[in-house]
């Protein structure tokens, strides 16, 4: 086979090239040769898979979605899919899917009902035009745990012969095992078998719990492999400040008076100022109805808060669910008062607080998805100043 020693995987986009085309009269082969995927139906399951060391994981319904379009760029009809579809003609979207995206972990598109004759793999991004254009009846969520992949290769049929444990992206060609696999084990994860070096040709997927005693036509040709790779958790926050409510009460917090009944000024007190404690305080109250499972993390950009007015809160404010998320900071500020009465003056110094209420609705993406999850609350004392009335005394 052909090899290539130096591959960047980058490049891939993670779908796998198409099969020629078909009549609508042809039957569906169940092999297929150059730039196929290739799935053979005579597994060994090695144990049940609730006891096999790579254990299907019941998928995360908000983590794991594909959305197929009828058109490409993600025109036209759509369907959108968080689990299994063993038979697209049932949404009336079988053999029309020109472009998709996929949200978390990878898909396996099918061209046959039930999981049949497997056309590609696809991991999480946006695919404006499918190779495979308008041949998918059935799709499958990849649910294993794809952190720490593993598959051991066998250099013959029945797991015999020579054997090789990889657990990462690898290229065969590199080293002695190029051409020469004939079965294989996955322990962990799922892969993508190449037929040559450059990932072109012939493809298997390779999933855990289904062992393959014997390649038949793949025999001997396997020169790269790697593991699927599972979607990122991104999750961004954003505060809807033009739907931001904000009150301002003044309150008077002390009052101090001072009588002059003399005919010459006098010292209003004997400290010129006074130290007063000041508060700020943040939370982040969920929506009843948002759906965020407990552990859900993101933090929220405060910047704009702090933007014409001094509040004294952090450029971020992070949330998680099922805690308290509530932060409390103390500040110190000091007041100055007059330096005298005025004679036959009573002085009164009253200390007014402006308090500030702030409630942003808050909208959290995944993905493809917004919801409205809750609201950041903040109140702050935002200053303390002095209004000094004077009232003449006979």
């Amino acid at each position: 086979m052909t090899c290539y020693r130096h591959i960047n995987s980058k490049h891939h986009s993670g779908a796998l090239p198409a099969d020629p085309p078909r009549s609508p009269t042809q039957p569906k082969p169940a092999i297929y040769t150059e730039g196929s995927l290739l799935l053979f139906h005579r597994l060994t399951r090695a144990s049940p898979p609730a006891e096999a060391s790579g254990t299907h994981l019941p998928p995360d319904t908000m983590n794991n979605k594909i959305i197929i379009y009828e058109h490409a760029n993600f025109q036209g009809l759509s369907r959108e899919f968080t689990s299994d579809v063993a038979n697209l003609i049932n949404y009336n979207f079988n053999d029309c899917v020109s472009s998709l995206k996929v949200i978390g972990n990878p898909w396996v598109a099918y061209r046959d009902v039930n999981f049949t004759v497997p056309l590609a793999a696809y991991e999480e991004g946006e695919y404006a035009q499918v190779d495979e254009n308008e041949t998918f009846s059935s799709l499958q969520l990849v649910t294993e745990d794809l952190s720490n992949p593993q598959i051991t290769l066998y250099e013959h049929g029945n797991y015999q012969g020579r054997s090789i444990v990889i657990n990462c992206e690898t290229n065969l060609c590199s080293g002695s095992f190029n051409d020469i696999v004939s079965s294989h084990k996955v322990q962990r994860g799922a892969w993508v078998l190449y037929e040559n070096g450059n990932l072109t040709g012939r493809k298997m997927v390779a999933r855990a719990g289904c062992d393959v005693s014997f390649y038949e036509s793949f025999n001997d040709c396997l020169s790269y492999l790697r593991p699927l790779k599972s979607g990122k958790a991104t999750l961004k926050a954003v505060l809807l400040w033009d739907k931001k409510e904000e009150k301002v009460n003044w309150v008077t917090t002390n009052s101090s008076s001072s009588l002059n009944f003399t005919d010459e000024t006098k010292p209003f007190s004997s400290n010129p100022s006074q130290m007063y404690d000041a508060f700020i305080s943040e939370s982040f109250n969920f929506s009843s109805a948002a759906g965020i499972g407990i552990g859900t993390k993101f933090n929220l950009d405060l910047s704009e808060l702090k933007k014409g007015q001094d509040f004294a809160v952090k450029e971020t404010f992070t949330v998680e669910k099922g805690i308290n998320n509530t932060r409390v900071e103390k500040k110190s500020m000091q007041v100055f008062f007059p330096a005298v009465v005025q004679p036959r003056t009573k002085l009164t110094v009253n200390l007014v607080t402006k308090e500030v209420n702030i409630k942003v609705p808050v909208k959290l993406i995944h993905g493809f998805n917004e919801t409205l999850c809750g609201e950041y609350v903040c109140y702050s004392e935002l200053e303390i100043c002095e209004d000094t009335p004077n009232m003449q005394i006979a």
